[in-house]
């Protein structure tokens, strides 16, 4: 995939131990390489990009001086450890980072032993390393622990819970903060808005430069007066830049210094590694560092699909149907139009949930709150109580940290909160930690809440309104990654009865219950079974609570054979909810669900996956044959 005859340093690299042999300028080349190389494979394949550019003089500093793999290195997530994973012997791998049996986008503990602690969550590096280095203590293996965490991490509670924590317990932990003033999004760390502000302050400055202009004439009193002011700024500069919390927080606080001055950071490691109790490393960085276009467009190259190197215009053209994404959005701002009382909030992923369509037309009605998703469920509920209606736009997959939120502070007190849950359902490359699996059936058990799956965008739009129009409590709705149907839709909105669903064609062998999203799946796969004369009466769910009890009892009077199709764990989801109800009712129809395995599944392209699981046309055709056979 790479040109092997250009690189230096690079491919006598096969693991950190070759490292810690080269020299300085060896070092620096390297670091050119490391970024050249990721350049030139992920234009390629594509994958996370920008935030593993900013960090590669850090990588190469710590595998240099750390004893990886026994001393630990934690991670949060995996977007800023691509040349982590160059360097610990996945080089020539990277050509299929997030492929169907390639490397995973993310850390993973049983695909490197230098990948000390999985992720792909944001906010669990502290936590785990500070459990990490108490284990070496309990143990009396005496390792030592680096986190490293940034990229908009620090936004999170969890991250200070651990320092916390650690501070108490003076464990013996390194915590270094990337701040490369980005998530994926523009940051909202407000604590590095107070230090940028302070040391930019025009009266800070003027001061400073009146001090420097006068003592440049004052001969060598001035170079003593220069000297008593330069210690003057570094002690208002222990005030005003985080360390103060940090060290407050029980830490040694160094910083902040350039992430891209090798000598620097390899030299603050190496004294560093000698101390004892817990350490933080403030370094600064800049997310693409030395790739020109992700420098310029830090958001558009977080994560990439593959690109041209020299312009970096993607090779992929848009899709000519909107995202389900986009469809949100554009319906979100409309009915805010309408509703003075809507309001949106995401957890630092505006683009990734459509919430910057609102955020540019009602900039006062949007709220980032960082990745903080259990904040953003509670600020929620608080905004509900004073007659707003808050729409919590959130991944399936990150929604689950705010589970307990949802349970005691929005369901439990009938709040009209609005969950709308993007990227529900398997997502493709990024694998187990970001497949939206299990949202079904973590939201089904919540007393109280309605849970709704479009099958297509016009019925997104209506689910939409019927949630911000519904009123009487918690009301979620979940929809797929990727591009919509391609219906037309309708300039105004439907307000849908709560738990309906909708018979979408008649049929007389087999009954087919299809959640959202598969519903598309479910028509193709009657239309196959129909050719081999196997009728089915195809239902769109919609509403996967409360379930439409009148629709069930229908049908399982018509029919004995039963399917339930969701691209959702089968423990728990709409098909347990269907069992649930039949053995209550006592009847005896033969029910097959077809949904996600009860296992975790790895990454490769959604078509990829719904295939190999069986949940695609062909899946749905095997499986309901089999069934018809039963007796």
């Amino acid at each position: 995939m790479a040109d092997q005859s250009k690189y230096q340093v690079l491919f006598k690299v096969n693991s950190p131990k070759d490292i810690r042999s080269l020299t300085t300028s060896e070092l620096k080349t390297l670091c050119t390489e490391v970024r050249e190389y990721m350049v030139d494979i992920i234009s390629q394949v594509g994958g996370h990009f920008g935030g593993g550019l900013g960090t590669v003089e850090l990588t190469v500093a710590l595998h240099k001086v750390f004893d990886t793999p026994n001393d630990l290195i934690v991670w949060d997530t995996g977007h800023q450890a691509y040349p982590h994973k160059i360097l610990t012997g996945r080089r020539d791998q990277l050509h299929t980072i997030r492929q169907l049996n390639g490397l995973s986008g993310f850390l993973k503990r049983s695909e490197s032993e230098y990948d000390a602690f999985g992720a792909g969550h944001a906010t669990t590096s502290i936590s785990a390393a500070l459990g990490m280095a108490e284990g070496s203590k309990q143990r009396g293996t005496k390792k030592k622990v680096i986190a490293i965490i940034g990229d908009g991490a620090m936004t999170g509670g969890m991250a200070y819970e651990a320092m916390n924590n650690a501070g108490v317990k003076s464990s013996n932990l390194i915590v270094v903060l990337n701040d490369n003033r980005m998530s994926i999004a523009p940051n909202v760390w407000q604590i590095h808005n107070y230090f940028n502000e302070m040391i930019a302050h025009p009266e800070y400055n003027k001061f400073k430069g009146a001090v420097w202009d006068l003592t440049g004439k004052l001969d060598q009193f001035g170079d003593r007066i220069r000297k008593v002011a330069a210690r003057l700024e570094r002690g208002i500069k222990s005030v005003i830049t985080p360390g103060i919390l940090f060290e407050a927080l029980g830490f040694r606080y160094f910083g902040p210094i350039n992430a891209h001055n090798l000598v620097q950071v390899v030299k603050i490691f190496d004294h560093i590694k000698q101390l004892n109790g817990p350490i933080l490393v403030h370094v600064l960085s800049e997310k693409g560092k030395g790739y020109t276009p992700a420098e310029e467009h830090v958001q558009r190259y977080h994560a990439a699909t593959p690109f041209d190197k020299v312009t970096g215009k993607a090779y992929k053209k848009p899709s000519s149907v909107a995202s389900y994404t986009s469809i949100f959005g554009n319906a979100l701002v409309e009915i805010a139009k309408q509703n003075e009382k809507v309001v949106g909030i995401t957890a630092a992923m505006p683009d990734g949930t459509g919430m910057d369509y609102l955020q540019k037309e009602f900039p006062d009605r949007y709220y980032d709150v960082g990745i903080a998703e259990e904040h953003a469920v509670t600020f929620a509920a608080g905004l509900a109580t004073q007659g707003v209606i808050p729409v919590v736009a959130i991944y399936s997959t990150f929604l689950q940290r705010g589970f307990d939120q949802i349970i005691h502070d929005v369901a439990l007190q009938k709040l009209h909160v609005v969950f709308v849950l993007d990227r529900a359902g398997l997502v493709g490359a990024d694998g187990p930690t970001h497949h939206g699996s299990f949202d079904l059936s973590y939201l089904r058990m919540i007393p109280g809440i309605v849970i709704m799956s479009p099958k297509d965008e016009s019925e997104l739009r209506d689910m939409l309104f019927t949630a911000v129009n519904y009123g009487k409590g918690p009301i979620a709705i979940r929809y797929p990654r990727g591009s919509a149907i391609g219906v037309d839709v309708k300039d105004d909105f439907t307000n849908l009865e709560i738990g309906k669903a909708e018979v979408l064609s008649k049929g007389k062998d087999v009954a087919l219950f299809a959640v959202g999203n598969m519903v598309e799946y479910a028509k193709s796969a009657q239309d196959i079974l129909a050719s081999d004369d196997i009728s089915v009466e195809l239902i769109n769910v919609r509403f996967v609570k409360p379930l439409d009890i009148q629709m069930l009892d229908s049908t399982a009077a018509r029919f004995n054979k039963i399917v339930t199709l969701e691209e959702s764990t089968i423990v728990g989801g709409f098909g347990s909810a269907v069992l649930e109800y039949f053995a209550e009712k006592n009847y005896k129809n033969d029910i097959l669900r077809i949904a996600l395995p009860d296992s975790f599944v790895e990454h490769g392209t959604q078509e990829e996956l719904h295939k190999i699981i069986g949940i695609d046309p062909d899946g749905i055709v095997e499986k309901v044959k089999q069934l018809m056979m039963n007796k």
